[in-house]
């Protein structure tokens, strides 16, 4: 089943199941789609319009990256599904002897790798994004500046949220380098755009309430 292409309230019925997926790694993805989008609805507010004229080229081309960075995340949407069904099997392969046990270690900690690289690259489209919102939120039409600051809204929890799917999974790993490689790269984009996010939401709340 692709889980782009259900629709909204479909996704949200499985989201609230017990269906494993899609869980936290695809729903952040999805905001980060969503967050990115209301992005692309600033630019398009934008252009054709005499008062912007002087940025109407940049705001073709961060609408080009916004539509690029869209179907990015809507495809980390499927992958994040893809990547955690083997590590579900994994958890539930048997361990009763060694060699089970040593069986069973291996082929998690491989799974582990595709589950942390996943929310991983959500993470680094999430950082791209928050980049263009700021741009947007400077630069795009005033009348839809509420927009940008709810896309970056909207990326800051998506970041946030696949850094959680990071964590969880390196705590599993037996690999403690590698592990600690992987969370200082999350670590990483966190420091930065959690703050970055934080800052346009907080200069277009500004904005609008001023008097």
């Amino acid at each position: 089943m692709e889980l782009v292409n259900l629709s909204c309230s479909d996704f949200a019925e499985k989201l609230a199941g017990k269906d494993p997926v899609p869980g936290g790694g695809g729903a952040s993805a999805l905001a980060g789609a969503l967050g990115v989008c209301l992005g692309n609805m600033v630019g398009a507010l934008t252009v054709g319009k005499k008062k912007y004229a002087d940025v109407e080229r940049e705001m073709y081309d961060l609408c080009g990256s916004a539509e690029m960075l869209r179907m990015e995340l809507l495809a980390l949407v499927e992958e994040d599904a893809e990547v955690f069904m083997p590590l579900a099997q994994a958890y539930r392969m048997p361990s009763g002897t060694q060699e089970e046990k040593a069986r069973k270690e291996e082929t998690m900690e491989e799974a582990l790798l595709d589950a942390v690289r996943v929310p991983l690259k959500i993470m680094h489209a999430c950082c791209r994004a928050i980049d263009l919102l700021e741009a947007f939120a400077e630069k795009g039409s005033v009348m839809a500046v509420s927009d940008a600051g709810a896309g970056a809204a909207l990326c800051l929890g998506a970041l946030r949220a696949a850094s959680f799917n990071v964590y969880i999974n390196t705590k599993a790993m037996k690999d403690t380098d590698r592990a600690k490689a992987f969370e200082a790269e999350a670590d990483e984009m966190t420091g930065v755009y959690l703050k970055k996010a934080g800052k346009i939401c907080d200069e277009v709340e500004a904005f609008l309430r001023k008097e």
